[in-house]
C-alpha cells in the first residue's frame, strides 16, 4: 500500500476540505488575492488582453491592466491540521461568467471582491450568491487613489443586508488577505452555530 494511503490516523489525512470563492467584476483584485495568500504556487489561467476584446470587456477604470483570467485562479492554504481552505478565483468578465455556475458546486462560502472606483460592477456577483443562497462576505479592496469610503458607506451603497461582514482589505498584502478569509470563515460558523 501506499505510504500516503497507510496511515489513516495522521491527522492531516483527515483534514475537512473546504471549496471558497473568490469572485467579483474585471480587474477587481481576484488574482492577486489567491496569489497572495496561497502557500501554493497558484495555478493561474490568464491570456493577455488583446484588440479583439475592445468593445467586448469594459476596460473604464483598469486601463492599464494587460492580462485577464480566463477559466479559474487556484490555490491552497492550511488553516490547521483539522482544515485546509481551497481558494477558486472566478473570471471576471460578464462573457465567461458561465464558468460561474461550475465554480460555485459545491462552495461552502465566497468572497466578493469590490472596487470602489467601478462598485457598480459588484452588484452581478452579489446577486449571484444572494440567488444560490450562498454565504459571502464583501471585501473592499482598496486601490491607490481609489475614493476612500467606510464599511457602513460600502454596505449601503451596495444594499447589502446587515448580516453580511463588510471588509476593507489590500489584495496584494497576505496578512490582509487571511483577515478577509479569517471573516469569511466566522460568518460561516455564526451562521452555522445560530441555527442550531
Amino acid at each position: 500500500m501506499p505510504e500516503a494511503f497507510s496511515n489513516t490516523n495522521d491527522p492531516a489525512a483527515l483534514a475537512a476540505s473546504v471549496k471558497i470563492l473568490i469572485a467579483g467584476g474585471f480587474g477587481v483584485g481576484k488574482t492577486t488575492m489567491v496569489a497572495s495568500v496561497s502557500e501554493v504556487t497558484p495555478l493561474r489561467t490568464e491570456e493577455l488582453i488583446t484588440e479583439l476584446s475592445s468593445g467586448v470587456d469594459d476596460l473604464s477604470g483598469v486601463e492599464t491592466k494587460r492580462t485577464t483570467t480566463v477559466a479559474l485562479d487556484f490555490g491552497r492554504i492550511t488553516i490547521d491540521n483539522s482544515l485546509v481552505l481551497y481558494l477558486f478565483g472566478t473570471p471576471g468578465q460578464d462573457r465567461f461568467w458561465f464558468l460561474w455556475d461550475e465554480l460555485a458546486r459545491g462552495a461552502l462560502g465566497a468572497v466578493v471582491l469590490a472596487d470602489t472606483r467601478r462598485l457598480d460592477n459588484s452588484f452581478a456577483a452579489i446577486d449571484f450568491f444572494e440567488r444560490r443562497g450562498l454565504s459571502f462576505t464583501v471585501a473592499v479592496n482598496c486601490f491607490t487613489g481609489a475614493p476612500v469610503y467606510t464599511t457602513g458607506e460600502v454596505r449601503d451603497a451596495l444594499d447589502l443586508d446587515g448580516h453580511v461582514p463588510v471588509v476593507l482589505c489590500d489584495a496584494r498584502d497576505r496578512n490582509s488577505s487571511k483577515t478577509v478569509l479569517t471573516t469569511l470563515i466566522e460568518h460561516l460558523i455564526h451562521q452555522a452555530t445560530s441555527r442550531v
